[in-house]
């Protein structure tokens, strides 16, 4: 398997370079098709204005989305125009409301969805939608890239392994990359005592990896922080990993689709990419 069909997807110039960047250098990497969608978003509630003023706030607020959608396209294809990969880009205008159908819709027909980091500074709620669109509707696996950028990826990758289907289902659509790293780290935090890897944690994975061709070692750490995300961060650091690989989870009663505890926690805080799948 090889990752053959990249799509990312823009809504501002915040981070722009660092992800562009990085979808470029895997195109490159992986002799794939990089699809770019350059999203304006309109964030009008039509219900909460007086009558009578709804619509002329609504095509004000649409052209705006299309005027920034364009602008933001245009400075992606000054960019890819320089480079020797296939691309395509695509300007595009969606309400907050209806982000999820569009990103479902795109993503499903690619390998990977590069996306730059949800939260932070100048980051909207569009960013993280976009993020659980892609992972929950179009069962996508996800590469969110820190704005430091891609750096040396998939040399030294921790895979944050807990026996859920989630996470089997991110190291299997990650082996593209795993096959490629020089060591491949499986972090398994406070294992079950009565689990069904109780006697040997992460080494059925192992082997699985092993098989592959994969360099993989298991590292079974304490429990010593409050949340998964801080320890997977930190053990990340202090092996020099340049990618995490983990599930992505989602729940929630109020909406279809949600960034779980720890993932969410991982996306805050993690300074390297973050591949996941659900």
């Amino acid at each position: 398997m090889a990752y053959k069909s990249l799509m990312m997807v823009l809504t501002g110039p915040q981070s722009l370079d660092a992800t562009l960047a990085a979808g470029i250098e895997l195109a490159r990497r992986e002799d794939a098709h990089l699809e770019v969608l350059s999203l304006g978003i309109d964030r009008t509630q039509a219900g909460y204005y007086y009558a009578g003023a709804a619509i002329v706030l609504q095509q004000e607020m649409m052209d705006r989305a299309e005027e920034e959608a364009r602008a933001l396209d245009a400075r992606v294809q000054d960019r890819l125009g320089k480079e020797d990969i296939r691309w395509s880009s695509e300007a595009a205008v969606a309400q907050l409301g209806a982000l999820n159908g569009l990103i479902a819709v795109r993503a499903r027909f690619n390998d990977l969805v590069i996306l730059p980091k949800p939260f932070g500074p100048g980051r909207g709620q569009e960013d993280e939608a976009i993020v659980e669109a892609a992972l929950f509707e179009g069962q996508t696996p996800v590469l969110v890239v820190p704005d430091s950028g891609l750096g040396p990826c998939g040399k030294r990758i921790v895979v944050a392994w807990n026996q859920s289907s989630e996470a089997l289902a991110a190291v299997r659509l990650a082996l593209p990359l795993l096959t490629k790293a020089e060591l491949v780290d499986i972090s398994v935090i406070d294992p079950p005592k009565h689990g069904p890897e109780r006697s040997d944690p992460g080494g059925p994975l192992s082997q699985m990896l092993a098989r592959h061709g994969v360099r993989a070692e298991v590292s079974v750490l304490a429990k010593t922080m409050p949340k998964v995300s801080e320890i997977l961060v930190r053990h990340a650091r202090d092996l020099n990993a340049d990618m995490i690989v983990m599930g992505a989870y989602g729940h929630s009663r109020f909406r279809e689709a949600i960034l779980g505890g720890a993932t969410r926690g991982m996306l805050e805080q993690a300074d390297v990419p973050v591949f996941m799948a659900h």
